[in-house]
């Protein structure tokens, strides 16, 4: 009944925001055609903080992997990138797409055959399969000694539906930057995320370890409204040159350090998953 009236409550707003944005204008038209939410701004929506892909540094900027691409993307379409922070549930279900609150969705996301009927994807741009993250001292080896321990991951991620899976009924975290605080806190015995998020995680605090991880052959890429494909193309036509000229080797070597090598795509594997 709970899941029912929540359902309810988010359609209601999503129809509010609809209207919001269908009534207001604002919205522009770069020089190559792209419409965008707002004149001279290419909108992104981003999940934040969901280290390394996106979060605030000391210096209170945004920074992150998919910032950098984004910040290539709005370059590509001479426009200033707009960064807004959204729910993570809002950016996998496609409404903040659906009702306009920005152009592209760039947070991390796997590519889903069930994402996939919300919203359009780029070709992939990275590789991050899943993995059981726990103190060093917990004594862990795999996903079953956690089995009956208390493990997180972050809502509406297939970290939450890989855990169920699995038998774990897993406590839920509304962001990643949440969910890895409870790990350091011990709030949690142990968390299942992405390898990129693990990594990023033990990088910062060592008395953590990354447990097992597991080849779930997930993909990332960016996400558009349906049938939004003149973005689209300008994305992965963004996404190619960067595989000719060496950028794309070079931001994922600078986001994810030794796992670089594991999270990297080829041209020629991106190309073939568009």
């Amino acid at each position: 009944m709970k899941r029912f009236f929540s359902t309810i409550a988010v359609v209601a707003s999503s129809a509010l925001a609809l209207a919001a944005c269908s009534g207001g204008g604002g919205g522009g038209t770069t020089e190559s055609g792209v419409e965008l939410v707002k004149e001279g701004k290419l909108t992104l929506c981003s999940d934040i903080p969901y280290e390394p892909f996106e979060y605030v540094n000391d210096q209170n900027e945004t920074v992150g992997f998919d910032i950098d691409l984004s910040k290539k993307l709005a370059e590509r379409l001479g426009v200033e990138l707009d960064v807004k922070t959204t729910p993570f549930e809002g950016i996998q279900s496609g409404s903040s797409l659906d009702t306009g609150q920005c152009d592209i969705a760039l947070s991390g996301m796997g590519i889903t055959d069930e994402r996939k009927t919300k919203m359009d994807f780029s070709m992939m741009y990275l590789k991050d399969n899943l993995a059981l993250m726990a103190a060093k001292d917990s004594g862990y080896k795999s996903i079953d000694d956690v089995k009956d321990k208390k493990v997180g991951a972050q809502a509406a991620t297939t970290g939450e539906k890989y855990a169920k899976e699995k038998g774990i009924s897993p406590t839920q975290f509304e962001t990643g930057g949440l969910l890895t605080q409870a790990m350091q806190t011990r709030k949690i015995d142990a968390a299942i995320a992405n390898v990129s998020t693990i990594y990023a995680a033990t990088q910062a605090d060592d008395s953590l370890t990354l447990v097992q991880d597991f080849e779930t052959g997930e993909v990332v890429g960016a996400a558009v409204k349906k049938g939004n494909s003149k973005l689209l193309d300008e994305f992965n036509g963004m996404l190619e040159g960067m595989f000719e000229d060496g950028s794309y080797d070079k931001l994922v070597d600078e986001w994810f350090g030794p796992v670089a090598d594991a999270a990297r795509v080829d041209q020629e594997e991106a190309k073939a998953s568009k």
